[in-house]
Parts: C-alpha cells; sequence; structure tokens
C-alpha cells in the first residue's frame, strides 16, 4: 500500500477523522434507539474535537447512562454492521421518516432545497437521515476508543424559542492509548481552566449585576497593568504612537464606516440631546477621525496609531465564557496609514513585532491567510492585489501560511495568527488587516512628493486581541504559575519565628524599594503550611527566613519549580531576580 493511501485512512488525515466521528455519531444514535426508544433524533455531526447528538428527551442523562450507552456502541462495533448509503424521493422520504416518529428529521427534509438528493445510512436496524459519508463498517470504529464526555442542554437549530434538547459529546479514536491520552489532556485542560484559577489566584471576579462584564481584582490589575506596559514599551520602540477615542460615537459615523450594515445587531444603543449614538464595538473608525484631524505629507507616513480601546460588543448570555467571551474587552488595536510601495514593509515589520512579543510567552503560531468573502465592499482588483501583498510579504519572510478562502473582513483580505499553547490548544488573537475602503469612505488624504492629494492605504492590526481574552490564555497556557516578571506576587517572605520577623520585614523592604512585588506571610503558622500555601498562589520565589538567616543576613530561596536554591547574600538573591524579570525569563 502507498504512503498515499496509508494517509488517506490515517487520524491525521481530518478528513478521515471527520467521517470516523461521523460514524461514531449515528453508532451513539443507534445506541440510544436500542436503550430508549422513545427518545426523537435531532441531527449528530462531526465536530473539531469529536461528535455529537442532540436528542429529544426532557432530562440530561447521568454518568450512568452515559456508560450504559458507551457499552452499547462498543456492542454494535462488535457486530460489525455495514453501512448502506440508499436515496428517496422527497415525498417518500417524508413519509419514511414519519412512520419512525421522527418529527425533527422530517423537518429537515422539508427545508431542503426542492432539487436536494435525500440521502439515507443504514446499520442493521437503524436508519438516518444524512448526507454522509461514513466508514463502511461499524466494525471500523474501535469499541474501546470510544468515550462519552458530556451531555448538555442544546436548542433545536441554535434557536431559543424552539424546543431544548440534550446534546450527548462524544470522542473516539482507533486506538486507547490515543483516547487515555487524550483524556489525560482534557483533565490538565480542566485543572488550568482560567476561571477556576482567575478565582483562586485572585484575578477577576464575575457578577451576576453584569453578565458578560468582568471584573479585575487587585491581583488581577497588576497582572493587566505590567501586560500592558510591556505592550507599550514594545510598541514605542517600533515606531508606534498612542491615542485614545471616545467609547460612544453617533450612529452616522457607523454607517459612514459600513460597520452598522455588520455590526448593528451586537451593538449597544443609546440616545444623546435626541440624536442617536452607538458604543463602539470596536476602535476603527475612531482612528479614521483622528487621522482627518490634520493634514499629512508623504514623509508624515507610514503613520502607525496604536489603541488600547475598550469595546462593547452585545454576546448572547449562552456564548459567554469566562474572559474567553466577554461583552465587553481592551481591543490592542493599531491603524497604519501608508502609500503603497510602503504597505509589504509595513507588513513585515508587523510580523516581527510579533514574533518579539508571542515568543516572550512561548507561544508559536501558525498563519492564515482570509481572501474576498461574498460580501464584500471595493473592487475586486483592488482585492486581489492586497491579498498577493500579504502573501507575498510573508512567503519573503520564510513564514509558511494556509489560505481561508473567503473569511476575509468585509473592507479587506486579513492574515490571521493562531497562537498554540503549551497543551497544544490554538488560539486565534493577532490580524493583519489590509484595507483601501475606509481612507475611501472617509476620503482621508496625504500629499505625495508630486505636491498633489493622494489615499492612503490602512493596515488594521491587532496583536494580542482582546486584552482579556489573551489573559485566559497565558492563564491557561502557564497553568497560572506566571513568570516572574508578570506574577502579581513575585517575592514570598516567609518567617519562620515572631524573632525573624523584623529582619524579614527588612528584605521585603529593600525589595519593594528595588521594584519588586514582594508580601511577607507574617501569620502564626507553621513554615511548612506558609510554603505550602504560596505554593498554591503559584509565587515564584519565597524566602524562609529563621534565626540562622537573620543572624548572617542571609535568606533561604525556594523557587516553585526548582525547589530549594539553598541560602544566598540577600544582594544575589536580588541580582538572580533583577535577571529573571529582565531577561523576561519563562521558568
Amino acid at each position: 500500500m502507498s504512503e498515499e493511501i496509508k494517509n488517506e485512512f490515517s487520524f491525521d488525515n481530518e478528513q478521515y477523522r471527520k467521517t470516523y466521528w461521523h460514524t461514531c455519531s449515528h453508532i451513539l444514535a443507534q445506541a440510544m434507539k436500542r436503550l430508549h426508544p422513545e427518545v426523537k433524533l435531532a441531527i449528530g455531526p462531526a465536530i473539531d474535537n469529536g461528535f455529537y447528538y442532540d436528542f429529544d428527551t426532557p432530562e440530561p442523562f447521568s454518568e450512568s447512562q452515559l456508560a450504559e450507552l458507551e457499552a452499547e456502541m462498543r456492542k454494535i462495533c462488535k457486530e460489525k454492521l455495514k453501512l448502506e448509503r440508499f436515496e428517496l424521493p422527497r415525498e417518500e422520504a417524508i413519509q419514511f421518516m414519519e412512520e419512525k416518529g421522527e418529527p425533527y428529521k422530517v423537518e429537515l427534509i422539508n427545508d431542503l432545497p426542492e432539487d436536494a438528493v435525500i440521502s439515507f445510512y443504514r446499520q442493521g436496524e437503524f436508519t438516518d437521515l444524512c448526507a454522509g459519508p461514513h466508514v463502511d463498517s461499524t466494525g471500523r470504529i474501535k469499541g474501546n476508543g470510544i468515550k462519552l464526555t458530556a451531555c448538555n442542554a442544546a436548542y433545536w437549530r441554535g434557536d431559543s424559542s424552539r424546543q431544548t434538547l440534550q446534546r450527548i459529546y462524544g470522542v473516539a479514536f482507533p486506538k486507547k492509548e490515543e483516547l487515555d491520552e487524550y483524556l489525560a489532556k482534557i483533565e490538565e485542560a480542566k485543572r488550568r481552566d482560567h476561571r477556576k484559577l482567575g478565582k483562586e489566584l485572585g484575578l477577576f471576579m464575575m457578577a451576576e449585576e453584569g453578565p458578560g462584564f468582568p471584573f479585575f481584582l487587585p491581583k488581577g490589575m497588576v497582572l493587566k497593568n505590567t501586560l500592558l506596559d510591556y505592550w507599550r514599551q514594545c510598541h514605542k520602540r517600533y515606531g508606534y504612537v498612542e491615542i485614545s477615542t471616545p467609547i460612544i460615537l453617533n450612529q452616522e459615523l457607523w454607517h459612514r464606516s459600513g460597520h452598522w450594515d455588520h455590526y448593528k445587531d451586537n451593538m449597544y444603543t443609546t440616545v444623546i440631546d435626541g440624536e442617536d449614538y452607538a458604543v463602539k464595538p470596536m476602535n476603527c473608525p475612531g482612528g479614521m477621525l483622528v487621522y482627518k484631524n490634520e493634514p499629512h505629507s508623504y514623509r508624515d507616513l507610514p503613520l502607525r496609531m496604536a489603541e488600547l480601546g475598550l469595546v462593547h460588543r452585545h454576546e448572547m448570555s449562552g456564548a459567554l465564557h469566562g474572559l474567553f467571551r466577554v461583552r465587553c474587552f481592551t481591543q490592542d488595536d493599531a491603524h497604519i496609514f501608508m502609500t503603497r510601495d510602503q504597505m509589504k514593509d509595513e507588513i513585515k515589520n508587523v510580523v516581527r513585532l510579533f514574533d518579539e512579543i508571542y515568543s516572550t510567552f512561548g507561544l508559536t503560531y501558525q498563519i492564515e491567510l482570509s481572501t474576498m468573502p461574498e460580501d464584500h465592499m471595493g473592487d475586486e482588483e483592488v482585492w486581489h492585489f492586497a491579498e498577493k501583498t500579504l502573501q507575498e510579504a510573508i512567503t519573503e519572510m520564510g513564514k509558511d501560511f494556509v489560505i481561508n478562502a473567503g473569511d476575509g473582513a468585509f473592507y479587506g483580505p486579513k492574515l490571521d495568527f493562531h497562537l498554540a499553547d503549551s497543551l497544544g490548544r490554538t488560539w486565534q488573537c493577532g490580524t493583519i488587516q489590509l484595507d483601501f475602503q475606509m481612507p475611501e469612505r472617509f476620503e482621508l488624504e496625504y500629499v505625495g512628493e508630486d505636491g498633489e492629494k493622494h489615499r492612503p492605504v490602512m493596515i488594521h492590526r491587532a496583536l494580542l486581541g482582546s486584552i482579556e481574552r489573551f489573559i485566559g490564555v497565558i492563564t491557561e497556557h502557564f497553568a497560572g504559575a506566571f513568570p516572574a516578571w508578570l506574577s502579581p506576587v513575585q517575592v514570598k517572605v516567609l518567617p519562620i519565628t515572631d524573632r525573624s520577623a523584623a529582619y524579614s520585614q527588612e528584605v521585603a523592604a529593600k525589595l519593594d524599594a528595588m521594584g519588586f512585588r514582594v508580601e511577607v506571610d507574617s501569620r502564626n503558622e507553621k513554615i511548612g503550611k506558609k510554603i505550602r500555601e504560596a505554593q498554591l498562589e503559584k509565587i515564584p520565589y519565597m524566602l524562609v527566613i529563621g534565626d540562622k538567616e537573620a543572624e548572617a543576613g542571609q535568606v533561604a530561596v525556594r523557587h516553585r519549580a526548582e525547589g530549594d536554591l539553598g541560602a544566598m547574600d540577600f544582594d544575589a538573591f536580588a541580582a538572580m531576580l533583577r535577571q529573571d524579570v529582565d531577561t523576561k525569563a519563562i521558568k
């Protein structure tokens, strides 16, 4: 068998993996009908990390019921039932599903286009409406590699006014070892959940008085401000100026920019002095007004304007998720105005900035080039030129990329940067978007070398994306154990007895004067408990101080990952900490 044929049936092949999982969803539905024949079937697709099936049943399934379904699925796999595809005319298909008592399938058939091919798959006594594809036999699915992972409520066809269904999620692999590895990764992801760690570490909170609007607590603010200080330092070195634009602007602006037609359902609106206004869902139009505030020459370009702008977007309550999906967040935008012949160099300059900042956090990335969507503004020739420029810029930098056809912004093509964390999960954070349309809509100009007025080209650029979401990403990436430079508390001083309390305070005061973030645990507790709790708080360095250290003017140093580093002079420890912080060491 050739390598190409082997790969066709490999789990590394996304198409085969989705086909495998799609078949598993049918096996789940068959198991359900065997054990609970009264349950009605909805839909059951493969998804990015497994499969699910929606069932019409009033109560969620317990863990023991999911275990019973798993056992029945394994039995079906052992039966090696052949999957057979057949087609029916519309009326016969409707009658077929009506006789089976499956109203959701009947609705799906009725909603298909008149010329649609209506196909079914049969395996043993079970038949389901489905376009496929599937593997040829249930025997291809390894029963000991199947795991049903959750049961959650879901609305029929995603409509909150429709029937509430129960969605059972599952995953499956050709080898049990692969399943075990996947489940271990899921457990590790739960341990790293930023919502859990955010509460334990005192970083942020949510309140029912403001669903989707995060509150940052004192330690969370230290983390956020440290991150933003670093962001500002980097942007200054790369030639950016920082601006700030209003949160509320009139509705006419959003019509002029073109955003109203695309975002109005997610925008908060208000009336001021009898005029319609909107809370900004993005920073771009404000940046246009700043550029237009004064005349520009070609000598001013490229002009790089960065903004940490608070934006608001209305998200459905069911979509809210910690810091990952919120209703207000800080977008680290930049708008770069340039001439056409500066485009490629500016794209490269942005990518170099991305490389520097992402590598500081130990994050790697993949690039996706998103091209012109059906719903777009502007001339196709301009779009193709912009796409070609983006592609050439990153190719010349030796960067690989994949094309995501038709997924560009409505005003221009874009490069999306998908970051990989320590668990191998990807997060779309950075984006570089070329825009010829917004400068046209706002009639932006610069005076060229020829003394004539010209239209600038613009790059929309976000690096971290949502600051709140990025904090969630790095919280999970580091499992809450932030590098010393970023940690809300860098050092915790732990006096063993009251006799060493004065020296402990002296050590803390000296570290504080040097600009380090330090706390003293002066409670009347055993030193072992203090160390354990400092470990749970994920403090990078712990200084244990007893009579011996106080007399010698030393500190006994413990690192949260490396353990006991032994006694050292204060100056030596301070120099080591300074090295960690200044180099932004990841440890």
